[in-house]
């Protein structure tokens, strides 16, 4: 679908006794299977032993019952795991995390939610330095300045190395005894702290620590580093707060049941569709959302309107994922495989909600699907500003000449799209549905935590 892409989903624990580390581990990271499809891994220690296993593909593609044996230490209390989307670096299994690193620290790993800005900078002075990497993710820029400062304790450390990076992350550090969690100074990427009866868990949602029998306790503040050791939990402020968090997390990334920074995903959602209503009315029938990235915008639009909600789009929950198709054909009909229109739409005025409109090719050809099946008029209503710029904090919303909204106004997006009409929330709606102060730089420009000096996903590859 023409959507931003997800980003990661990290998570960790730790046990103050032995506990099936790689089978809660494995629970979580389904949790955030959302926030990446690419690769997924975890790592896992005993205090003795440090054990990884990580490869590309679906969460249960990677850990298969045999893979998850090898993890399960009988003394295991302590590990961390990803789920990858790629947004630097490209998907190769070399990129696929926690990386791994021997140190003055011991052996380190890391699970990353985000992007360095400065990456390339660090990483080529580290070059200048001496050091070597093996793989094209930004992670490594982190992990590699952790190795420099074996002369600090690893809390001090990361902090340390967090006053040198610039960007938007969250993250997840571990060794044999220790597991950390980072937020940067704006808070751009969630990340969350519970506790279990056998311990701590952090994760970047709320639902993945409900699937480890953790509790939600806070969220990790911007700027702060908060760490596990010998069952205490303690906290450093690293940098001081100035939050931004992503907009996007509550408009499309989240699962409608997270809660982050004390705001409920779904509720934000149907917020932004009653803003939305109250900003561009429609004359209509009724109200449809497109399936899943819709449905809480389009519950509120039909709340504030008094209009009917109706299913006029089926989403097949077997189409699984489908790959860019080389012909306009082929194209139409892998997005026919995904949505497909019910009797609902014929012979009505549809005021169509969506989240988000990136490329516009998916939109148009739902216009299209919708119009055939009967729909009179089709009013497209999108519960976010129009993406104007791309994010260099963890989400790949494709370049910026790619962005239909950077190259074209409301009015030839609407005839591109073939909608009636067509309306996108404004920067203000967005803000009253969220109700806290967000990062929309995608929508105007305004980074928070600086730009790369070059922006390219594959940047890292060149050198």
């Amino acid at each position: 679908m023409d959507k931003p892409q997800e980003e990661c989903g990290i998570l960790g624990l730790w046990s103050e006794g032995p506990v099936d580390v790689a089978g809660l581990l494995h629970l979580g990271l389904l949790a955030l299977q959302h926030r990446g499809q690419e690769a997924a891994g975890m790592a896992v220690t005993d205090g003795k032993a440090f054990l990884v296993e990580k490869d590309l593909g679906l969460v249960n593609q990677v850990f298969t019952e045999e893979r998850l044996g090898k993890l399960r230490l009988p003394e295991a209390r302590l590990g961390i795991a990803h789920t990858r989307y790629s947004t630097t670096g490209s998907n190769l299994r070399i990129n696929a995390q926690p990386l791994t690193a021997r140190t003055a620290h011991g052996v380190l790993a890391i699970a990353h939610n985000g992007n360095f800005t400065n990456a390339k900078l660090l990483r080529d002075r580290l070059l200048l330095e001496g050091a070597t990497f093996q793989s094209t993710s930004d992670t490594e820029v982190m992990l590699l300045l952790l190795a420099r400062m074996g002369h600090l304790p690893l809390p001090e450390a990361a902090a340390q190395a967090m006053r040198l990076l610039q960007g938007g992350y969250s993250i997840l550090l571990m060794n044999r005894k220790t597991l950390l969690a980072l937020r940067d100074p704006h808070g751009v990427r969630p990340l969350v702290l519970g506790k279990a009866p056998w311990g701590y868990a952090f994760a970047s949602e709320p639902p993945a620590l409900l699937l480890m029998g953790a509790e939600y306790v806070r969220d990790v503040r911007p700027g702060e580093v908060v760490w596990v050791e010998e069952g205490r939990l303690q906290s450093l402020q690293a940098l001081p707060p100035e939050p931004a968090p992503c907009a996007f997390e509550w408009i499309y990334f989240a699962r409608p049941d997270s809660v982050l920074d004390g705001t409920e995903a779904y509720e934000a959602r149907v917020r932004m569709g009653m803003e939305l209503f109250r900003e561009a009315p429609a004359e209509a029938d009724l109200v449809v959302p497109v399936p899943d990235s819709g449905i809480g915008a389009a519950v509120g639009y039909a709340k504030a309107s008094g209009l009917p909600l109706e299913f006029g789009l089926y989403k097949n929950p077997y189409a699984g994922r489908t790959f860019i198709q080389p012909t306009q054909e082929l194209r139409d009909l892998k997005t026919r495989l995904k949505l497909s229109p019910t009797g609902a739409v014929k012979g009505k005025r549809v005021v169509l909600v969506d989240d988000s409109i990136v490329r516009g090719t998916t939109s148009r050809r739902i216009v299209r699907m919708l119009k055939e099946a009967g729909a009179l008029e089709v009013h497209f209503r999108v519960s976010s500003p129009p993406i104007r710029f791309p994010c260099y904090y963890g989400i790949d919303t494709a370049a910026r000449k790619e962005l239909i909204a950077a190259e074209k106004s409301v009015e030839e997006i609407q005839a591109y799209i073939g909608a009636d009409s067509l309306a996108f929330l404004s920067e203000e709606g967005v803000k009253r549905a969220i109700g806290r102060p967000v990062c929309l730089a995608c929508f105007n420009g305004r980074y928070p935590a600086g730009v790369p000096e070059e922006g390219e996903k594959l940047a890292l590859e060149l050198l």
